[in-house]
């Protein structure tokens, strides 16, 4: 089937009761047995839950992967994950990802005897420098939040093959309708259904997908022994939310490609980090593992100390956390969604006060752009 077909009707099957064409919220704990070792494939609600399996069936469908497992959130996902290693094992990672990301693995894996090396990905020979006679997998962010540098995700997948590395990839700002990592060779999936696959802001979850059985089954029981699972209620909405993501993905990607263009030539701007540009270092490889450049855009301000004032003029588009929602969100990732990050890596990284990301959301582009330029105007 095609992708559109997929993702509206992916586990999704009319309910044996009544016959309603949309998953029912199985908004129960428990079940009834028809006897003494005789359910009906049902027991308890944090094992298996119908609303669920669903979700979890079609995300598995979407991302071409055995198996796909709902979480709490998308850290509780990533958590999960990283339960494929065990205590002094060494785990190289993109050196831009996500600050929740960073905080877990740097303020609490680590002491649990986990190791990290937080290298730049998108070389492949910082990765090969960066091995360890310990080390058990390769994570990455493409395009990685907020500098959007993007990462081979098939030569990095081949060289985990060859070391026997299991490879992970944070799959959350293209989703699999711009950009499949398991198609690509890679062994696991991971996103926040908090962004785009649910797309609607007003869910909070997270996923893993999986190409092989053993991890499966690894992350199956994590999922039952730890319980941060996802609820009935979210489970509805985030499968609801993907019955339009092919919709919703296209008019970010249009909408994506021509602010940056904007941007691009806006004298209050100095920079502009997006694949999609032809002036991106890595544009090449973006028009070759994606299928387009989605809604996600980070720029510097020419003047730095600008940045009060822009974000203080926004209109239409909300000064906010997170991103994917139908909604144009804009932060400043200095002091928001990066501010776990240590300063000296954050300079580093080049995520200063000065440092814009949007998340352009499905508006008419002329009132995202003429937002975004009468703050610029502004400051």
């Amino acid at each position: 089937m095609g992708f559109a077909t997929d993702a509206i009707h992916a586990g999704v099957r009319p309910d044996p009761t009544t016959g309603a064409i949309m998953t029912p919220i199985y908004q129960t704990s428990t079940y009834a047995y028809e006897g003494l070792g005789k359910s009906r494939g049902y027991d308890y609600a944090r094992t298996i839950n119908p609303t669920r399996s669903a979700l979890e069936e079609n995300l598995a469908t979407l991302e071409g992967g055995r198996a796909a497992y709902a979480f709490a959130s998308g850290m509780a996902a990533i958590s999960a994950v990283m339960t494929l290693l065990k205590t002094g094992d060494h785990a190289v990672v993109s050196d831009n990802v996500y600050g929740g990301t960073y905080r877990l693995f740097t303020s609490v894996l680590q002491d649990y005897g986990l190791q990290f090396s937080f290298v730049d990905t998108s070389r492949l020979e910082t990765i090969e420098a960066a091995l360890r006679p310990r080390t058990r997998m390769v994570y990455v962010e493409t395009p990685t939040n907020p500098i959007m540098s993007l990462t081979d995700i098939e030569a990095v997948a081949a060289l985990c093959r060859s070391r026997g590395l299991v490879s992970v990839v944070d799959n959350t700002f293209l989703t699999p309708f711009l950009q499949r990592p398991l198609a690509l060779g890679a062994d696991v999936v991971v996103h926040s259904t908090t962004k785009y696959l649910n797309g609607h802001s007003d869910s909070v979850g997270g996923a893993a997908i999986l190409a092989r059985d053993e991890h499966a089954e690894r992350i199956k029981f994590v999922q039952n022994s730890a319980g941060a699972i996802l609820s009935p209620f979210d489970s509805w909405l985030v499968l609801r939310g993907i019955k339009t993501l092919p919709l919703r993905m296209k008019a970010h990607d249009d909408n994506g490609r021509k602010t940056a263009a904007f941007l691009a030539a806006h004298p209050r701007v100095a920079t502009v980090l997006y694949p999609g540009l032809p002036g991106h270092p890595q544009h090449a490889l973006a028009q070759r593992q994606q299928r387009g450049f989605g809604g996600m855009i980070s720029f510097t301000l020419k003047d730095e100390a600008a940045a009060p004032r822009f974000f203080e003029r926004l209109r239409l588009c909300a000064l906010a956390e997170s991103l994917g929602g139908i909604e144009t969100l804009v932060c400043q990732p200095s002091s928001m969604t990066h501010a776990s990050v240590p300063a000296a890596d954050r300079a580093r990284l080049g995520i200063t006060a000065g440092l814009v990301r949007i998340s352009v959301g499905c508006e008419d582009v002329d009132d995202i752009i003429g937002d975004l330029d009468q703050a610029l105007r502004a400051s």
